[in-house]
């Protein structure tokens, strides 16, 4: 907590927050990349069905 209280007395709330933000959507973003990865190859799997069929 300290070092919460330091970094928002030396730069500020809003940056502080900003940052904080920054690094909490990071890690939902990577799973969100790895998700359209996947969903994107059980696409292209599902068409070369449709196709073959």
């Amino acid at each position: 907590m300290e070092d919460f209280l330091r970094l928002v007395a030396n730069f500020g709330f809003p940056i502080v927050v900003s940052a904080y933000l920054l690094f909490r959507v990071e890690s939902k973003l990577e799973n969100l990349s790895e998700v359209i990865v996947e969903l994107s190859r059980i696409v292209e799997s599902l068409k070369a069905n449709i196709q073959d069929a």
